[in-house]
């Protein structure tokens, strides 16, 4: 059997003891001052886990050049290869509490296909700036980052991207990002549902819930439902590969179904016993993807 959401997730904060004091302060406060609970339930909503000093430690290849560019209040971190091929270039984005190292398999298997990868590393994350992001500043990184490297002289083609980097890239493409092909991997289909699950894993009160999701919408100028299938799928135009394993106990199957049924002409690959992230890795995935994109 696999592990719901809920279990994944509230096994993954009770392994450390910073989360578990967290989740005890959020409970005390939100019943003797239910506004600064509101204000530390947004503040960890958008604090990526695990932390972005773990990624930095990762010993990047050496054939790989690294660029910080200053994004807003942070930054983000652009990864390629000095020598790759001049091919269109494919842009590959990371999920929440990811980073770029998480998306060089899929960068080698498209080099072999003489496209030239581009791995984004989203703020506060890895050794991009800032302490805290959500899904609509990944929305805006996407663009960007696209709309930047056009302006360099590249051919931006593609974007792939993993988890909630998918959801972004879906609204950015259905906001006009400028490139012909998209591939979705493991996306989730509604943040809505995402506060429901932070809240349920510490100890929220639907009141609280409530007041952090406005919070949110009031400062990103957003609102939630509008990144979710039904909306952002009949705008995108982009070619679409929706891929997504049965068993991933992160986001639902049903959420990947739900983007390739909301998106025309998307193709929905399923796979079996890969879960949420060795999608990234499988063999068969990157040859697919490849073949998608190539």
């Amino acid at each position: 059997m696999t592990r719901s959401s809920l279990e994944a997730t509230a096994a993954f904060y009770n392994t450390s003891p910073v989360t578990r004091l967290f989740r005890w302060g959020l409970g005390a406060s939100q019943r003797l001052w239910p506004a600064l609970a509101v204000r530390a339930a947004y503040r960890l909503f958008g604090t990526p886990l695990p932390p972005r000093w773990l990624a930095r430690r990762r010993v990047w290849p050496a054939d790989w050049a690294i660029s910080v560019w200053p994004f807003e209040d942070a930054s983000i971190t652009l990864y390629t290869r000095p020598v790759a091929p001049h091919g269109p270039v494919v842009l590959l984005v990371h999920g929440w509490g990811g980073h770029a190292g998480q998306m060089l398999a899929l960068a080698d298997s498209l080099q072999a296909q003489g496209l030239r990868a581009v791995i984004l590393e989203m703020p506060a994350h890895g050794r991009s700036a800032g302490p805290t992001s959500n899904l609509p500043q990944f929305a805006r990184a996407i663009d960007y980052a696209a709309a930047r490297l056009q302006q360099q002289g590249f051919s931006v083609n593609a974007v792939v991207a993993h988890s909630l980097g998918a959801n972004a890239a879906a609204f950015a493409a259905s906001r006009g990002l400028p490139v012909r092909k998209l591939v979705l991997l493991a996306p989730p289909a509604s943040p809505h549902e995402y506060t429901r699950l932070f809240a349920q894993v510490f100890g929220l009160s639907e009141r609280t819930r409530a007041a952090m999701q406005k919070r949110f919408e009031a400062r990103e100028g957003i609102l939630m439902p509008q990144f979710e299938p039904q909306a952002v799928g009949p705008r995108i135009t982009q070619a679409t590969l929706v891929v997504h394993d049965r068993r991933d106990s992160i986001n639902r199957f049903a959420d990947g179904v739900a983007f390739s049924e909301a998106i025309s002409g998307a193709s929905l690959l399923a796979t079996q016993d890969l879960g949420h992230s060795r999608i990234l890795k499988d063999a068969g995935v990157l040859q697919a993807v490849a073949s998608f994109l190539a």
